[in-house]
């Protein structure tokens, strides 16, 4: 029966239950008495709704406190083995795949390096088919225990009720490709076992906003700056985050760049893309166009490693004057860039992610900062901190596996039903929840 507001009995139960779960995950272990003015439920409510999720094995008790007076009050927190994740990151130089419980820590984890053919759709599903395969049999878990498994890929990603998850990514070669589709093809996992699959700086900007360094922020951008370069924006308006196809904004046209209109290619075959000025990929090629060395036959994370030693080397060693002004100026063009994300959005906080931005670290952000602030408006860049991601190179796989956990809390820590009708409005409405600040 529905209520005036349109919601049903079952609806408030699951968004009860949901408020429970979400409080003890993210500020637990708490007492029944705590849990009722954070979730804003009454006494009773809490206790009924605690009941039912000891018994559904999802919340179990974790010691007691003393209380004022009165019995020690029972600690509850959310069950690290009621529920199991797989987050999957195709990166430019690997697919990395990880298996987490419920309270997202590592159980297993299995790579895949990517050299030739890095983006041929075959080999990817390959590669995810047998590292959800070989984290499932070294941890010992039951294919059927899995919420879900969430995936982060480059590319505009669509999603549909009737081929699920279609990747458009021009800078890899993938027109409209079926991802989801191809992945349960042969696949040995229960068709009951969903599969969500989102843009990798999206699943990192997730990550960071959950557990990261834009916790407790209403705005923020997360950069993920690797071969290329990606952002995740969110907003109040947008708060489960939105990919924003940053790395093609539009800079060599004079400005900056000095190269008059057009500018360099960037990988999409666009003419002046960020991209094509403060990607890895381009910076490791203008290196080579303007004489430096970086070895061969290696892939882009230790040429970045050899240009960085060779632009700061230890002491006693000659510094690479090349390698050096390619940096410098690369930290101008990503600079830039973001001044365009403070003007537009102007966000609290700016973090940067992704292999090469975790790679050039502390050398590379305070030029950085100091250009972003030059080239933005004086206001919105007074109030903006610029700072490096916390979560690491692991970031995109655990905001992989954050999708189906958000998904779980949005049921009520019900799992997802197999088909594709049932699993898009939830889907939608999973995405819209970020952690309680």
């Amino acid at each position: 029966m529905a209520g005036r507001n349109g919601r049903t009995v079952r609806d408030l139960r699951r968004g009860n239950r949901t408020a429970v779960l979400q409080r003890l995950y993210f500020d637990g272990p708490l007492s029944r008495f705590e849990l009722g003015p954070a979730t804003g439920l009454s006494s009773g409510s809490v206790s009924n709704v605690v009941a039912d999720l000891i018994a559904d094995g999802l919340v179990e008790e974790a010691g007691s406190v003393d209380s004022d007076g009165g019995r020690p009050r029972t600690l509850l927190r959310v069950a690290p083995g009621s529920g199991h994740m797989i987050g999957v990151d195709v990166g430019e130089t690997r697919v990395r795949v990880e298996l987490f419980d419920l309270t997202l820590t590592e159980l297993a984890r299995a790579e895949r390096p990517l050299a030739q053919q890095r983006y041929d759709v075959d080999v990817i599903v390959g590669h995810i088919r047998d590292g959800v395969a070989e984290v499932l049999e070294a941890a010992g878990i039951d294919p059927g225990q899995l919420l879900g498994v969430g995936v982060g890929v480059p590319g505009i990603i669509e999603h549909t009720a009737d081929r699920g998850a279609v990747v458009h990514g021009q800078t890899i070669g993938w027109d409209a490709v079926p991802l989801e589709e191809l992945l349960r093809s042969g696949s040995q996992l229960p068709d009951s076992v969903p599969y969500f699959i989102d843009n990798g700086a999206k699943t990192l900007g997730q990550a960071e906003m959950w557990f990261g360094a834009g916790r407790g922020a209403r705005n923020a951008v997360v950069v993920l700056f690797g071969s290329g370069v990606g952002a995740c924006l969110v907003t109040p308006e947008v708060e489960h985050g939105r990919a924003v196809e940053w790395g093609h904004l539009t800079v060599g046209v004079g400005g900056i760049c000095g190269v008059g209109v057009g500018g360099r290619r960037c990988r999409g075959g666009a003419l002046g893309c960020l991209e094509a000025y403060a990607g890895a990929e381009s910076l490791l090629a203008r290196w080579r166009e303007e004489g430096g060395r970086p070895p061969e036959g290696t892939d882009e994370e230790t040429a970045l490693t050899a240009m960085l030693a060779a632009a700061y080397p230890s002491e006693g060693a000659a510094e690479d004057p090349v390698a050096l002004a390619v940096l410098e100026e690369t930290a101008e063009y990503l600079g830039a860039g973001l001044s365009d994300l403070i003007n537009l959005f102007q966000p609290e906080r700016i973090l940067i992610g992704g292999w090469a931005g975790l790679q050039l670290g502390a050398r590379f952000l305070p030029a950085v900062r100091r250009h972003a602030t030059t080239y933005a408006l004086r206001h919105p860049a007074e109030k903006v901190r610029i700072d490096l991601g916390r979560l690491g190179p692991d970031a995109v796989t655990v905001g992989a596996a954050i999708l189906p956990l958000a998904d779980f809390f949005a049921r009520g820590g019900q799992r997802a039903r197999p088909t594709a009708e049932d699993r898009l409005p939830a889907w939608r409405a999973a995405l819209q929840e970020r952690a309680p600040r």
